[in-house]
């Protein structure tokens, strides 16, 4: 049995981490993973990048986004493979702001069964698109679908 290379290419690494190479190329652009390059200018990634890529999927599953992905990434040292330790640590900074956006979505669910079959989302008591009535100050008319000379779109 052949030991495995020490370094992956960037096509070993899409297909091990089943991330297209556009996206691991813009994760690398935004800092998130890192590569080094060989003499003839191709990336080579470190088998720990594919756990740093196990992290970026989790965290993008529950809703983060990746500004704040790299932000937890930037705590940990570029080689570190992301322990479960280190998803616990980093994911407790991130409940609260879960947490705040399960109750949006919970609020939001339970609001949409008073729009079905209404069909015109801008009454005063729309709580989707006019909650508390907010675009009142902005005169009669819908002023969402106005031209954008005019304040709208």
């Amino acid at each position: 049995m052949s030991k495995p290379a020490a370094k992956l290419t960037i096509g070993e690494l899409a297909e091990r981490s089943g991330i297209a190479t556009t996206a691991l190329r813009f994760y690398e652009d935004r800092g998130l993973i890192t590569s080094t390059r060989t003499s003839g200018n191709q990336r080579r990634y470190e088998r720990s990048v594919l756990r740093r890529l196990a992290f970026i999927r989790a965290a993008q599953r529950v809703g983060l986004a990746l500004e704040d992905i790299a932000e937890a990434l930037r705590t940990l040292p570029d080689d570190h493979a992301p322990t479960r330790t280190d998803w616990a640590r980093l994911s407790e900074r991130w409940r609260d702001e879960l947490d705040a956006r399960i109750d949006g979505l919970q609020r939001l669910r339970d609001r949409l069964t008073g729009c079905i079959g209404c069909g015109c989302l801008s009454l005063n008591t729309c709580s989707l698109h006019n909650p508390d009535d907010r675009m009142a100050t902005d005169g009669p008319a819908a002023p969402r679908l106005r031209p954008k000379a005019e304040g709208g779109l």
